[in-house]
């Protein structure tokens, strides 16, 4: 998060909280394109025992980056991971003058000598932060994450 603004830099995008591994097995997953990948072939390419090969993949699901279908291969049920597609929403953002008004700065007492390092503050001023997590939060629903 920024600590000037209060918005998270990359709304939107995939964070880059993934593993090493988990990158690594969207890789070998995104190579096979539509084709797909079953499961036990996935976990032998990573060098994983079904344990950690079912973990990593629910752990893949969970985040929405891959689909799993059931499929049975040489007679055996098993499970066939794509990459999940992902949905590219436009986001219409409208701004209005007005909305400037609403933004705390503006009518602070403090806001001729408030500046980041000194005494008034930005980066550590409450109603600015209260305001902008406010805010946040509102973007945040309307894009369907909150």
């Amino acid at each position: 998060m920024d600590p000037l603004s209060g918005v998270e830099p990359q709304l939107g995008q995939r964070k880059s909280g993934l593993e090493a591994l988990e990158e690594k097995a969207l890789e070998i997953i995104r190579e096979r394109g539509d084709e797909g990948i079953y499961q036990h072939e996935l976990w032998k390419a990573l060098g994983l025992d079904s344990r950690e090969g079912s973990r990593l993949a629910l752990r893949l699901l969970k985040k929405g980056l891959i689909v799993r279908e059931p499929a049975v291969h040489n007679g055996r049920r098993t499970y066939k991971l794509f990459l999940a597609k992902q949905e590219k929403r436009q986001v219409k953002l409208e701004v209005r003058i007005g909305g400037a008004i609403e933004i705390p700065c503006f009518t602070c007492r403090h806001m001729e000598k408030c500046y980041v390092g000194g005494f008034f503050d930005p980066t550590t001023c409450p109603i600015l932060r209260r305001w902008l997590d406010a805010k946040t939060t509102a973007v945040k629903k309307a894009l369907g994450r909150g």
